[in-house]
């Protein structure tokens, strides 16, 4: 098969990594990519979100599978525009991808479906929202209703600053388009973890799930970025809790699409907050997360390209997913600066030495060539994972990648997976 992933990001790595191992993939190529994707197939200078491009090339070169890593290129109808031309496409139409594009129509998925969520109000007026936040205090959470690049939510511990984060989006238009409306809702609290699964458009199976780090700081301090790293699994939420979500979160979600007409196809990824009532669905998205892909996709024992061939082609009710029972643990490495202003330009060296550490993988996010030289050219600039019998394990070989790196601007936690493990020391089953 000739494939084409979108995307340049260390989730677009993690994935030419997987697919480019299968023995179905004859030809790998990738949109635009980045020098860490080079090494292993060949980048093509289109822009992620330039579908009438990306459709182009794909019939041109006779492309068998699409595969997008970013939501951006699926909420603007990449996988429709492809199967106008009859290409196959492994992710979601417009209207699916809708499940992201809006968290409104995600919260009245959940609804409709019976699907246990937190309380939640939508607003297009901004003195009616600034109403509700008075009338309701803090803690409670503002979400920008489109997409807003991993910016649009606030997590408010006081009313101040829900007041601000509404005034930001709706009144200052400081997240554009995606903040004229937003959706209110009550604080969750608990451990958050990610649960993947692939999806035919009624059928579903189980990928496996990972848990984030949000914040840019050690104990989970500071603000929140991309993500900083990643644990998988997660402590606490066993493979028997999973399966668990599958049929609380998953399945009903395909069914009430389905009944919808808009049939969901693709990576499923359902944010759940395990609170002591229960998991509750924080959000959907409808892609494989950055930096979740790193840490499933290395424990991944099944062909990547048979599962997503699968899932495309409504054969997923008889088909298995195997998860090595190993722990992988995802280190991201950052610009100075980040999640804020974040230094540029600088020489990065040492990645062979640490890629060639047992169990260890570097994926680049934000680098590229100047020449024969690597630099720096983002916020998150790459992730260093690695897998082990045990959390300790995983964690202890992933900072040793992290120390062969040398680069003067690198900045990262030091304590990804730290509180897991301390947690599985005490009992709590991963």
């Amino acid at each position: 098969m000739r494939v084409l992933i979108v995307g340049s990001g260390g989730r677009e790595h993690a994935l030419a990594w997987a697919l480019g191992a299968s023995p179905l993939c004859a030809a790998l190529f990738v949109a635009p990519g980045n020098p860490g994707t080079a090494r292993m197939a060949v980048n093509v200078p289109i822009g992620a979100v330039d579908v009438p491009a990306l459709v182009d090339f794909a019939v041109r070169e006779a492309i068998d599978l699409v595969v997008p890593g970013p939501e951006a290129c699926l909420v603007a109808g990449l996988a429709d525009a492809l199967a106008r031309a009859g290409v196959r496409c492994f992710g979601p139409t417009a209207a699916a991808a809708a499940l992201e594009g809006s968290k409104a129509f995600a919260k009245e998925v959940a609804d409709a479906a019976g699907i246990p969520t937190a309380a939640w109000e939508r607003f297009e007026d901004a003195d009616a929202a600034l109403d509700f936040v008075a009338r309701r205090g803090a803690p409670i959470v503002v979400k920008a209703d489109g997409l807003a690049a991993g910016k649009g939510v606030t997590v408010a511990a006081t009313e101040a600053e829900a007041v601000a984060a509404v005034r930001a989006a709706m009144v200052d238009g400081a997240l554009g388009e995606a903040g004229a409306a937003v959706v209110i809702e009550a604080c969750l609290t608990g451990d958050e973890v990610s649960l993947f699964a692939l999806c035919d458009g009624t059928d579903a199976v189980l990928l496996g799930a990972a848990q984030d780090h949000k914040r840019v700081g050690d104990g989970d301090t500071g603000p929140n970025t991309g993500g900083m790293g990643a644990v998988s699994p997660p402590t606490g939420f066993d493979r028997a809790a999973q399966l668990a979500a599958m049929d609380m979160f998953v399945r009903p979600a395909l069914a009430e699409m389905a009944r919808r007409g808009t049939p969901f196809r693709g990576v499923l990824f359902a944010g759940l907050m395990l609170t002591a009532d229960g998991p509750k669905l924080i959000e959907y998205n409808v892609r494989l997360g950055d930096p979740e892909a790193q840490t499933l996709l290395p424990r991944l024992r099944t062909d990547l390209l048979t599962a997503m061939v699968a899932a495309c082609d409504g054969e997923l009710a008889d088909f298995t997913v195997v998860v090595d029972p190993v722990v992988c643990v995802a280190v991201v490495v950052a610009a100075a600066g980040y999640p804020g202003a974040y230094a540029k330009g600088g020489s990065i060296r040492g990645l062979d030495t640490a890629a060639g550490l047992a169990h260890v993988a570097v994926f680049h996010a934000g680098t590229e060539l100047r020449g024969e030289e690597l630099v720096a050219a983002g916020g998150r600039v790459l992730t260093v994972c690695a897998t082990g019998p045990d959390l300790a394990a995983a964690r202890a070989q992933a900072y040793a990648g992290v120390a062969a790196i040398e680069w003067e601007d690198k900045m990262f936690r030091t304590d990804i997976g730290l509180r897991a493990q301390l947690r599985a020391a005490e009992g709590f089953s991963a």
